[in-house]
Order: C-alpha cells, then structure tokens, then sequence
C-alpha cells in the first residue's frame, strides 16, 4: 500500500522539524555522517490515566521510510532558506549530498496492535546518524496520533463490552490527516466500521452511514422523511428519531418499519442522538418489541466516551450499537501521548565497540535507558505477567526485572517461562523485510492483545501497574553510567 502517495502524491522527506537538518548539516561539516547510531522511540506515561496504550502507526512508518527521498523540488525548497546574515543556511555541497542519500538503517518495531507499556522501545533505529536523526519528527508524529487513537478505541470498545462501536468522527477530528490516521487507528483498536469513505477506500475498513437531522427536516413531515429513505435504500434503513419528538419519532419509525417488511426489506435500527440515552433507549425497545420489531437494534450516539458507555450499562440501558465521533477521533482529554525519540548508543570514530548514551534529568522519568533495547514479554496461563527491557548485546543469563524507579521492587521470572520478543525486523540496511497484516489481522491481534492483560490492568478506574523494567544487568550498566556523568566524567 502506497499511502502517502494514494493521499499527498509526493514523498514527506520534508516532513521533519528544521533542526533535524540543521543537525545533519553540522554532521556533515563535522564529518558524522557516516557514524553509526541507535535511537530508540517511546513514551512515558500510559495515556487517559490507563494501565495500557495499544502500539499504532507502523504501515504509515513503512511507507514514509520506503518513500524517503529528497527530490528536486525539495532541494530547491532548501536552497532559498536563509540564515541571519542573509546567507544560504546549507551549502550547495550539502545539499547535494542529500540528493545523492539513500535510506540504509536497520529498523526494528513492535507489530501494530500490540499493548506496550512506558519506557518500552517502540521503534529501534540502527544506522548512520544523519538518517537516524532525520527521520525522528515524521515518526513521533506517526507514532504518537495512531497509539493515542487507538488506545481510546480500544478503551471504548472495552467499555462496550463486545457489542459494536462504529467511529462517526470525521467532521470533528483534527483536519484531513486526521480524519484519515483517526479512522485507520480507531478500526484498529476495536471499531466496526467508520462513517469515513476515504479511509474505507484506501485502507480497507467497512464504511457504515444512512442519514442526518437534515434528511427529517427536508420533508414537511417525520413519516414522509422515513418512507422516502426507504424507498431510496430499502437495505439500509436506520431512522434517526430524534428530530423532533423522540418518542413520536420511535412510533413513525414502526409505521415505516413496517411499510420495509411488507415489501420484503427489514428496519435494521434506529438511533438516538440527543437526551437521556437511557430512559428512551428501554422506552424504544418495549415500543419495537411490541411492534414485532425485536432484532431492530438501538444505536446511540452524542458526545460518547468510555466513562459515559460504562454509565449507560450500568443503568441497564438497551442499546446495542454505540457509534461514537469527537471524544475517539480527538483523543479527548488527552492531546498527545508524549512519545520521544533518543540516541541510546554510537560508535565513534575509529572504534567498532559501542559507546552508550543516556539522557541525565532531575526529574527520574526524563532518564532515558542506554544499550541496543529489546523487550521480552513473559506469558502464564496465556496472561501477559511482566515485561522485561534488556540489551541486545548483553542477552540475560537469568530473568530478574528491576523496577528502574525503585530498585528495592524486583521481579524474578522463572527461566522456563514462555516469552516473545516484542521487536521484529522491519528494514534491514534500508531494505523492506517485513510482511505487513492485513489491517482486519491487526484488529484481530489487537483484541487478543487487550484480552491477553489481567482485568486489573484495563479497568478505567485506577488500573493496577503492568509489571515492566530492567534486566538486572541493564539497571546496573544504566546506574554506572548515571554516576559516572553525575561526576561530570
């Protein structure tokens, strides 16, 4: 799938901050560029006070990186930028130099749909420096939307409880490409299907829709406007009753429900789109019971999130479709996930042993983990139970997980257990090696994925802590160095 170019026509090699190139162009004068590095992309916190975020974005990171060219137009674009003094900011040399760059690092990831956890490396990056650096921005921003999205989904279709959520988000979310991310995400962590065209065009997702208040309010009259769309599309009849009066409107759907069976088609369902979703969704099933009209299913929608779906099954609502827009599609009441992007490792010059590198804070979540990162991930009983980030170089002799904010909590995990490596292979010196899923195979690992984590874990309300942390000879190589660039050495 050619994503970026089915959407923009062009590559998205500019699609990057400034000081990306700005970085590269001092490699270059320093003669960097061809030093080899590893960074390492992840968060720190789960998002909406979760116990939980679902991995999401890396189709869109494979087409970017199979696309990542600088093409004329691009080096014509740097060629007008100035620096302070009215100079060209890039040499022409430069320039050429990027025109002449083919992508070449070896990337690893964690398959989309998989739950992950913070400090945990999402996406590894090992290659030149200049490539490693350049890529960073695109792929936060890939990375941290489609996570944040789907883990919303997901949370939602939890809520849910197994009956369908559909994403009606598009004329809410945050501009095209976000309507687009938004709705491949979503399906992702759990939807059924989206009332977005585009994004079923291009990725494959069921689209779902009948008709808006507007349609009632075309028709001088409520039963004029249900007939009218039944005649037009007798296979697709869900009548939005809450127009006028919602109870009246319930009754005016039965009339057409009816007029739909006599001629062979079937009412598939109504929707409530306003007022106490509860009260009128019992009062709308005894109506359609009554009428014989007991497999016309309920949909709701009107500002749904996860706490408001939990409110309703709790009252013993009767809905059976939840079809949900601004508070999945904008993440809402959480903006971003935070996601970074660090150099962990170099080699310098000369010098074919790994140099580690860490980023030191005062605060202790802003310390990053140094090393070739991997996570191992330990299953009983099909369960997730703990997972541990090691370095590559140094595979562990035995399974003990330290807590990196506090050493006293450790975790010893039997040899024996079964566990999988989380990272796989994605390109190998610039060369695609691995074979996406399906998007339907995503969304179907995903929700094994949620289903694999203890209850605990994925309640909305103070979720217990996922066990995750450091090798024990990891925790020792990251506290060595702490110290040691603590005493300024």
């Amino acid at each position: 799938m050619q994503i970026t170019r089915d959407i923009y026509g062009t590559s998205l090699t500019l699609l990057t901050d400034l000081y990306q190139l700005t970085m590269a162009y001092g490699y270059w004068k320093s003669k960097k560029m061809e030093q080899e590095a590893v960074f390492n992309l992840f968060f720190r916190k789960n998002p909406f006070k979760g116990g939980f975020t679902v991995a999401c974005g890396l189709e869109y990171v494979i087409d970017y990186l199979k696309n990542l060219k600088f093409d004329r137009s691009d080096l014509e674009y740097l060629a007008t930028l100035k620096g302070n003094d009215g100079k060209p900011l890039f040499e022409g040399a430069f320039l050429e130099y990027l025109e002449r760059m083919e992508f070449s690092c070896d990337i690893d990831a964690i398959p989309e749909g998989t739950v992950v956890f913070p400090h945990e490396p999402l996406i590894r990056v090992r290659g030149k420096l200049f490539e490693a650096q350049l890529i960073e921005t695109a792929l936060l921003n890939i990375v941290n939307f489609q996570s944040l999205i789907a883990t919303k989904s997901a949370r939602m279709c939890k809520a849910a409880g197994g009956q369908s959520v559909l994403e009606f988000g598009l004329r809410r979310a945050q501009g095209i490409d976000g309507g687009l991310a938004a709705s491949r995400a979503a399906y992702i962590g759990g939807v059924e299907a989206t009332s977005n065209v585009l994004a079923g065009k291009i990725f494959g997702i069921p689209v779902k829709g009948t008709h808006a208040h507007s349609w009632i309010m075309s028709f001088e009259d409520e039963l004029e406007a249900f007939l009218a769309y039944a005649n037009a599309m007798p296979n697709n009849c869900v009548f939005l009753v809450d127009t006028y009066d919602t109870l009246k409107g319930v009754e005016k759907a039965i009339e057409a429900g009816k007029v739909l069976r006599e001629k062979g088609h079937k009412m598939l369902g109504i929707r409530l789109d306003s007022g106490d979703l509860a009260y009128f969704s019992n009062k709308a099933r005894a109506m359609l019971d009554e009428a014989g009209f007991k497999d016309t299913q309920i949909v709701v929608s009107n500002d749904l999130d996860e706490d408001i779906i939990n409110s309703l099954k709790q009252q013993e609502s009767n809905i059976d479709v939840w079809g949900i827009g601004t508070k999945m599609v904008t993440a809402y009441d959480q903006p971003a996930l935070g996601g970074v992007y660090k150099i962990t490792a170099i080699k310098n010059k000369g010098n074919e042993q790994w140099s580690y590198r860490m980023k030191l804070s005062e605060q202790a979540i802003k310390i990053s983990n140094p090393g070739i990162l991997q996570v191992r991930r330990f299953y009983e009983q099909n369960l997730s139970t703990a997972d541990m980030i090691f370095d590559e170089e140094n595979q562990p002799a035995e399974n003990t997980i330290v807590d990196p904010f506090d050493p006293t909590r450790q975790k010893n995990v039997a040899l024996q257990t079964p566990y999988r490596d989380l990272l796989v292979p994605i390109f190998r010196k610039g060369r695609l090696v691995y074979q996406s899923p399906t998007i339907g195979q995503i969304r179907d690992f995903c929700k094994a994925e949620v289903a694999s984590l203890h209850p605990s874990i994925t309640r909305f309300a103070n979720p217990h802590e996922y066990p995750v942390g450091l090798e024990k000879n990891l925790h020792q190589v990251k506290t060595d160095l702490i110290l040691k660039l603590r005493r300024g050495e």
